[in-house]
């Protein structure tokens, strides 16, 4: 008997001290690590700066999960987090295709680009190239914006383009300029910006509005040829590249058309949490592996508080409406 009272103090004493901490922190944020879903291939430009923001950011949040989701264009990730529990544990690194582009060339989306999403932060914004093989651009004389646009209109057959898939913004530049110039191509997806510079480099396809970030170090050695931007201000990492709208060519004054991503979280997520995100990844975008990681993309931390977010979302999407008409871009 005295033994089983002396168990059942000692399970009291044991509750009475550890309870308040246990149950403080079952209910503070974070208890458990956060899952950070990205809507692309790993491997490329949002994934590398996915993963590298997460280990930024784990002195301030704790553990955070990349996890990888491609399809659709970015639409099977962002559903996913549009559709998961509103308690900041499960985030989207959004991005241009996701909630300004896709909205107008799929007949359908899984989720509101708006309505669905709660914007954290803008990430940064990155420039697209229009570049080719450089053999092949060699070989047909390519060396200009007006070169390029000769060299599509001698061919007897139309040229393909490649991208990181239906609905990116290399994707919605390709048929853009084709629109602008009055020129054809043929628009070839793949699953990621690295198989589809991959095709380029193989010869697989004639050209691509690559993301400068990916491109950047087969432009430096000399296996692809870049011959502009698709932004209406010039790369900092290329500054000797024109843009489309600086080369003089009919059709092209306008044209800008670049790759942003930022970080969302579902709709309906507190606002005490979604305060705490803003201010652990805002100051995360400040670390130095966060300014040399983007430092490579060819761009620098471009933090939004979430209301300038939302209202640069807002732009974007207004403008992409009307490049996606302008462009007929569609996917079926």
């Amino acid at each position: 008997m005295r033994s089983i009272v002396t168990f059942f103090a000692v399970a009291v004493a044991v509750l009475v001290l550890n309870g308040p901490a246990q149950c403080r922190a079952a209910g503070e944020y974070p208890h458990k690590a956060v899952r950070l879903v990205v809507p692309y291939p790993a491997g490329g430009p949002l994934d590398v700066t996915a993963r590298v923001l997460a280990q930024a950011v784990r002195d301030r949040l704790g553990t955070v999960l990349v996890e990888n989701r491609p399809g659709a264009g970015g639409n099977i990730g962002a559903e996913a987090v549009a559709r998961a529990a509103p308690d900041g544990y499960t985030l989207l690194l959004g991005a241009v295709a996701t909630h300004a582009i896709n909205q107008w060339i799929y007949p359908k989306l899984p989720y509101d680009p708006v309505g669905d999403f709660a914007p954290i932060t803008l990430i940064a914004s990155v420039p697209n190239v229009l570049v080719m093989n450089e053999t092949a651009a060699r070989g047909e004389g390519v060396r200009s914006v007006a070169d390029f646009i000769a060299y599509l209109q001698r061919r007897p057959q139309p040229a393909r383009f490649a991208s990181g898939g239906s609905g990116s913004a290399g994707h919605l530049a390709g048929e853009l300029f084709k629109a602008a110039t009055h020129t054809d191509a043929i628009h070839v997806p793949y699953r990621g910006a690295a198989p589809a510079q991959l095709a380029l480099l193989s010869g697989d396809v004639e050209f691509m509005f690559d993301n400068l970030a990916s491109a950047a170090p087969a432009i430096r050695d000399g296996r692809l040829r870049a011959l502009a931007v698709t932004t209406r201000d010039p790369a900092a990492s290329f500054p000797e590249l024109p843009t489309l709208a600086a080369s003089g060519q009919p059709g092209l004054k306008d044209f800008d058309v670049g790759t942003w991503f930022g970080l969302f979280a579902p709709a309906r997520t507190p606002q005490a949490i979604l305060t705490r995100l803003v201010a652990d990844f805002t100051a995360a975008l400040g670390s130095p592996a966060m300014r040399e990681q983007l430092g490579l993309l060819g761009t620098r931390p471009a933090p939004l508080a979430a209301e300038q977010f939302a209202a640069f979302i807002a732009r974007e999407a207004k403008k992409y409406e009307k490049v996606a008409r302008q462009s007929g871009a569609t996917v079926d």
